[in-house]
């Protein structure tokens, strides 16, 4: 019996194209350009499909130029956040304080027109603050439930590994769900519902680390990273204003609108032989004694719903093996534990490149 190849012992890459997790503080590849087109097969009445996709990708410019506005210098950050909230995913941003997590964050929040709330997370920080209570009415002698936090669009969740672990699981059980379950009665979270959680990862003083089980439930994770000199020096000018600069910003994609680029996202054509790249990719990775986490069926399904919102917010209605490659790190990287001192990041670029696409 032919053994299974052994992807731990491997040379790590100097300097991978597009793909190595970057460490805190680092910048990242610049987000690469639109591959050259292949087209699916032809069907009938495929073209209006085509005009809405095409205005998807309009619309997706239009954030992103506006988002621009404040965050300078990170298009490719950018992007990947809007790729992840568009496939119904959540995002983690690990990096230094000050790189702008948090406006990033308000941001985006303030170009779609969508309720944003914002948690801080302190180890005092009960689940009840997050999800809401049930308080007594004293004039109608009756409880009554008043919502927490999380019943908004958009919430930003402030260096979440400050928070004891039951708090965090409190938040993520809302992440998985939708819906928040207080005194044996359901209620439904607004939709869209997305989180974007922040984390510090040079203090560990009063912090709890998210088990593996919590990193799941994050589509990605991103490091913002430094902006480039030329970035930085227009970020001087347009934050020593007398205006601060996010209060000038104004919504250009409503609710609704966002709603339907997730509504959007399975018409997106994606062939066998990409579903069998992407299943072969993370078979290799199972079947090698130095993954000792391997990804779960749930990080194939997220990875490839992150290739298809990539391939469909750049104006295609068709998934490529190259939009699988570039945002495999982002996918799989926190979802794996290698062992050694080998990068997670490094791994899964190494792997991704090593399984090669069927034809």
């Amino acid at each position: 019996m032919q053994q299974p190849p052994n992807y731990g012992a491997y040379p790590h890459p100097a300097a991978p194209h597009g793909h190595e997790q970057p460490s805190p503080g680092q910048p990242r590849a610049a987000y690469g350009q639109p591959p050259p087109a292949q087209h699916p097969p032809q069907h009938a009445g495929q073209n209006p499909q085509r005009e809405r996709i095409a205005h998807v990708g309009q619309q997706f410019r239009t954030v992103i130029q506006n988002v621009e506005r404040v965050i300078l210098g990170k298009t490719d950050v950018i992007a990947r956040v809007l790729a992840a909230m568009c496939a119904g995913g959540h995002v983690l941003l690990v990096d230094v304080p000050g790189v702008g997590k948090t406006m990033l964050a308000r941001s985006i929040a303030a170009s779609i027109h969508c309720s944003f709330k914002r948690i801080q997370f302190t180890p005092d920080l009960l689940p009840l603050d997050i999800t809401g209570n049930s308080i007594f009415n004293l004039r109608k002698k009756a409880f009554e439930f008043v919502p927490g936090p999380v019943f908004a669009n958009l919430v930003l969740a402030d260096e979440i590994n400050r928070a004891t672990p039951k708090t965090q699981a409190a938040l993520l059980e809302v992440m998985a769900e939708g819906q928040v379950t207080v005194d044996g009665t359901t209620h439904v979270l607004p939709q869209p519902f997305l989180v974007i959680a922040t984390m510090n990862p040079l203090e560990h003083d009063g912090t709890f680390p998210l088990p593996a089980a919590q990193l799941d439930r994050f589509t990605i994770r991103i490091s913002m990273g430094f902006p480039p000199p030329d970035a930085e020096m227009r970020m001087l000018d347009v934050h020593m204003g007398k205006d601060v600069a996010i209060q000038a910003l104004a919504p250009v994609l409503g609710s609704e609108e966002f709603l339907g680029w997730q509504k959007l996202l399975p018409s997106i054509y994606v062939a066998e032989s990409v579903k069998r790249h992407a299943v072969n990719v993370v078979t290799a990775m199972r079947a090698d004694s130095a993954c000792l986490t391997p990804p779960s069926p749930r990080a194939t399904l997220m990875w490839l719903r992150m290739g298809m919102a990539m391939a469909m917010l750049e104006g295609r209605d068709h998934l490529l093996p190259s939009d699988l490659q570039r945002t495999a790190v982002d996918v799989l990287a926190h979802r794996v534990v290698v062992s050694g001192q080998r990068s997670g990041g490094a791994y899964v670029d190494y792997v991704v490149r090593q399984v090669p696409v069927e034809r």
